[in-house]
């Protein structure tokens, strides 16, 4: 007969992350739930909404994908912490509807439209420890079971928790005795430079685990953020969930026939299941083919989420991966908001389609290299001819996503180089073939004026001046102000002092290219962007736009009010914006060790500007603000931290373009 001792209840490496896995799929299903009922809400008086109904859902459909976010937070530093011990993140889950014993009993997660149901089983969900508050109807367990064991056991085995938050201190307390066991070193000796980090991506859980401290520390912040804190924390998710069922009640009181969402299907499938008793599968053409497209976008964000923690902090893959897999969840977006306005189809007249969020079998991640690059280039081609198929239909939703998707690609197609070696190969000489460019004839194309000089071809971008008028006060005889025609003429000055008009342009609406054989203009040898008194950011650098490089100098919107975003069109006058060009100096002023090269700017949908490369924030008199090499520059205007963002677009519900 077998005996167990005292010793054998400590957890191993192989124990604790299996548990970690529980802890990511949880989270990644928390995550898609609450995304599937806000797609489900209604957005306009077309819809069935008043005007004053469209407000308070759209508020509420803002405050359920900040908790969505924070979930990704959540999950981000589950993976960071699975890294930390040497693992590889579990990224991928099961299918919807899990069956039971997945999780505990208690615990039911499933796709469901948004309704007071769905919302109090959110709160359910989210409770405090000592809370008594009811799971919503319909969400009561399938069967009641027990998972845990009385013994301990070496295989990996599924813990019993009332609230998560109770799994996160189980978590906590075998990571400890983990640290005890083979010492905190020895605990946490996974590679920091998979993880991601604050440099890398805007999230609350984006922080690299080192030690033990950092660790506890990610575990406390999820439960006191999300679910099962010991108290009703301030702006917890419980607490959120909470004042939207507050509001929902008093709306309903006032108007009975409110009806805030579509009736999506809950847990839908792709397919006919094999046994399809009180199951709802899609039938519809539109909706299959959209659903369709969706999943497949989220699949290859699984992929590509896999294969940012294989590569190094280092490497321009993890980066270019990350942004592209952040890119596909905005390319989901429509395309499940979409879903949930078509039928499912005949069988299930009574509701509609939903994005079902199937995972790919595995996940994994690809071999990092030119295969990899492949592959990745070659599923976001297949991804945009779908959506242009799509697109047949005309609805602005499809039409969004597949703008999205083609982007995306294009930066792919940029950014993942088909002869990079495999780790550890050379790389093999890549024979370059010059192409002559044919002069450009003077014209006007893409909003770019084109004029040929003698010695330099001159152009100007209309919608990126800001008029600072350098140009026409500098070289009013080349610049000819308040003139019907032609009013540029590039050989009516010295060339060498027209190229220095140009480069003093802030906004890079002024370029030239250079026809005497004169090299044409340089990168700065000092990556800057300067503050403007209650006006944009004066970009110089070797600047580069979601990925496509545009110059060397650019001035962006900072006032949040600009028709032009990024680039800023001079709205901060008419909208009254106020900001100094002169903030105080910060903690971040240690010289970089290189001061040029690529900068990369990446507006964030409805958020900051995100910068990556060397660079030097200066106020309007060119004192030194901050030096870094990663950023959330503030573009709503709101933020109480300029120029830096401090998540102040969310609250004002901020509304732009991103990468």
């Amino acid at each position: 007969m077998v005996s167990y001792s005292p010793q054998h209840s400590v957890p191993s490496r192989e124990q604790a992350l299996h548990a970690l896995y529980e802890a990511a799929e949880l989270e990644h299903c928390l995550m898609c739930t609450y995304l599937y009922a806000a797609f489900s809400l209604k957005t306009s008086v077309d819809e069935g909404l008043t005007a004053a109904q469209v407000e308070i859902v759209t508020r509420w459909k803002r405050s359920i994908l900040q908790v969505a976010m924070e979930e990704m937070g959540h999950l981000m530093s589950v993976w960071n912490i699975t890294v930390a011990l040497g693992g590889a993140p579990r990224v991928g889950r099961v299918n919807f509807p899990l069956d039971p014993g997945y999780l505990p009993a208690g615990v039911v997660v499933k796709l469901a439209p948004f309704n007071m149901a769905t919302l109090q089983h959110f709160i359910y969900l989210e409770r405090p420890a000592d809370s008594t508050e009811p799971d919503g109807e319909g969400f009561e367990p399938e069967r009641h079971f027990v998972r845990g064991v009385g013994a301990p056991r070496i295989t990996p085995m599924g813990l019993d928790y009332d609230t998560v938050g109770a799994f996160y201190q189980t978590l906590a307390n075998g990571l400890r005795r983990l640290a005890e066991m083979h010492g905190e070193q020895g605990a946490m000796c996974g590679n920091p430079a998979l993880q991601l980090s604050s440099e890398d991506v805007s999230l609350p859980g984006a922080k690299r685990v080192i030690c033990l401290k950092t660790a506890l520390a990610a575990f406390e912040a999820i439960i006191t953020q999300g679910e099962g804190a010991q108290h009703n924390a301030e702006n917890s998710h419980y607490q959120r969930f909470s004042a939207i069922r507050t509001e929902y009640q008093t709306v309903l009181a006032a108007d009975p026939t409110f009806r805030p969402a579509f009736p999506a299907a809950t847990n839908p499938v792709l397919r006919r299941p094999p046994r399809p008793e009180g199951r709802v599968w899609l039938e519809d053409p539109d909706a299959i083919a959209t659903v369709d497209l969706a999943n497949s976008a989220y699949g290859l964000m699984q992929r590509l989420l896999a294969y940012t923690y294989s590569v190094p902090a280092n490497d321009p893959d993890k980066m270019l991966s990350l942004d592209l897999a952040i890119g596909l969840m905005r390319a989901l977006t429509p395309l499940a908001e979409r879903a949930a306005r078509l039928p499912a189809g005949p069988s299930n007249p009574e509701c509609h389609a939903g994005v079902t969020f199937i995972t790919l079998r595995d996940p994994s991640p690809l071999p990092p290299g030119a295969s990899a690059h492949r592959f990745f280039r070659e599923r976001f081609q297949q991804l945009v001819e779908a959506a242009e198929r799509l697109c047949v239909s005309g609805d602005p939703r499809t039409v969004v996503a597949a703008s999205i998707l083609s982007k995306l690609s294009q930066n792919a197609e940029q950014g993942f180089d088909l002869s990079t070696p495999w780790p550890g190969t050379s790389a093999k000489p890549v024979a370059l073939t010059v192409v002559a460019t044919p002069t450009t004839p003077a014209s006007v194309q893409d909003g770019i004026e084109t004029v040929e000089g003698e010695k330099l071809t001159l152009l100007y971008e209309a919608r990126r001046c800001i008029h600072a008028r350098f140009c026409v006060t500098g070289a009013p005889d080349v610049f000819l102000a308040n003139v019907q025609g032609p009013w540029l003429y590039p050989d009516a000055m010295d060339v060498e002092r027209l190229v220095d008009i140009a480069h003093a342009c802030p906004s890079g609406a002024i370029q030239y290219r250079r026809r005497d054989g004169r090299p044409d203009e340089p990168p700065p040898p000092v990556n800057l962007a300067a503050m403007r008194e209650a006006g944009p950011y004066a970009f110089r650098g070797d600047l580069r736009l979601n990925g496509t490089s545009i110059g060397f100098r650019a001035t962006l919107c900072r006032c949040g009010a600009s028709k032009n975003k990024p680039f800023c069109d001079g709205s901060h006058h008419d909208a009254g914006f106020t900001a100094s060009g002169e903030p105080p100096t910060g903690p971040s002023t240690e010289a970089l060790a290189v001061r040029d090269g690529p900068l990369q700017i990446d507006p964030q949908r409805d958020g900051p500007l995100r910068v990556r490369g060397n660079l030097e924030l200066i106020s309007g008199t060119g004192r030194m603000v901050a030096r870094v090499t990663s950023a959330y520059l503030c573009r709503c205007g709101q933020s109480q931290n300029k120029p830096f963002c401090d998540g102040s677009h969310a609250k004002v519900g901020f509304t732009a373009d991103g990468a």
